[in-house]
């Protein structure tokens, strides 16, 4: 699962879901004296990034871009950030807008309080909205780009994100089947290792 989908399976609190972000750029690692919610949110990551890496659907959706190819789980995991934008009021009782400008005014408030290494790249997912660029294909075409641009020139020679986007669209039904089959499981996964009154934002 990509950022959209972590902030989302956060409890509802700012320190929660800025660890659950910042485990994918500071890969883990927890800065001293972070909060218990941060160090809470960053274990939650590691937690949702393995129950999902393992899922027999979420394999089942890569099979479906082929059977080869080194970048197939990123694809996947920013298709199912889409998924989830497209298919949002399915599980959230907040809509998607607020929700998202929530979490940025209250994460804005708290770059001063993390370290730099934290907080910069907090401040670039908040300056340009990154969260709200999954509401269209067209929207998830882009983000594969992007993912291209970072890419290592030896890698980029084997193999691009953007590759993908033509059979991401001839698969979108199937791949989508997938996703709304796998992420209420992946919720009850998460459900049991948070405090329930802290989920005042899903549905059910």
């Amino acid at each position: 699962m990509n950022w959209l989908a972590h902030i989302f399976l956060s409890e509802n609190n700012i320190d929660f879901q800025i660890g659950n972000y910042l485990a994918d750029p500071l890969k883990g690692k927890i800065w001293e004296n972070a909060s218990e919610e941060i160090k809470e949110g960053i274990k939650l990551h590691k937690l949702i990034d393995s129950y999902t890496d393992s899922h027999y659907l979420f394999k089942k959706s890569k099979q479906r871009l082929g059977k080869q190819g080194l970048l197939k789980a990123v694809v996947i995991d920013l298709t199912y950030d889409y998924l989830l934008s497209k298919n949002w009021n399915l599980y959230s009782n907040i809509d998607i807008d607020i929700f998202l400008n929530n979490f940025y005014k209250k994460a804005k408030i708290q770059l001063t309080t993390l370290p730099i290494e934290a907080r910069q790249p907090l401040k670039k997912l908040i300056d340009y909205e990154v969260l709200n660029k999954y509401k269209s294909l067209d929207d998830l075409n882009k983000a594969l780009l992007k993912v291209d641009n970072r890419l290592s020139s030896r890698l980029a020679k084997r193999d691009k994100a953007s590759y993908y986007f033509e059979k991401i669209g001839s698969n979108i039904t199937d791949i989508e089947s997938d996703f709304l089959e796998f992420f209420p499981q992946l919720c009850d996964k998460v459900k049991i290792n948070l405090d329930k009154s802290k989920l005042t934002h899903w549905k059910n």
